[in-house]
């Protein structure tokens, strides 16, 4: 993993912190991250791995406290289409017009550390 920038903020840290413990639990279960932040003018995808033949593309959230709701909670309507023109945007690139098979996953990751994976959390 490239080294990050030493003048990200507390939460951005917490975030990168979240988004490594999330690339190690998906590592741990068999899946290869084969991409990290693919940033594009429409959104961003926290991760892309492959789980088989099957391509996953993984939004990475972080919760301290659960007084607003939970870390699934906040992918809404807007940004699961925001991931999702993300996630097309990799694809051609990566893939042109003939996309492999592909899901949307959610990872959260708590206060204390605990990570709850979220399969097909959402269909584009």
């Amino acid at each position: 993993m490239p080294p990050r920038a030493a003048s990200r903020t507390p939460k951005q840290r917490a975030g990168d912190a979240a988004e490594d413990a999330a690339a190690r639990h998906l590592t741990a279960a068999g899946c290869r991250i084969v991409a990290r932040n693919a940033r594009y003018r429409d959104g961003e995808v926290d991760l892309v791995a492959r789980e088989r033949d099957l391509l996953v593309f993984v939004e990475v959230r972080m919760r301290v406290s659960a007084r607003f709701g939970g870390a699934a909670g906040s992918v809404d309507s807007l940004k699961q289409k925001r991931i999702a023109r993300a996630a097309q945007h990799w694809l051609l690139r990566e893939y042109g017009e003939r996309w492999p098979a592909c899901r949307f996953d959610v990872v959260t990751v708590d206060g204390s550390g605990t990570i709850e994976w979220i399969r097909d959390a959402f269909q584009m």
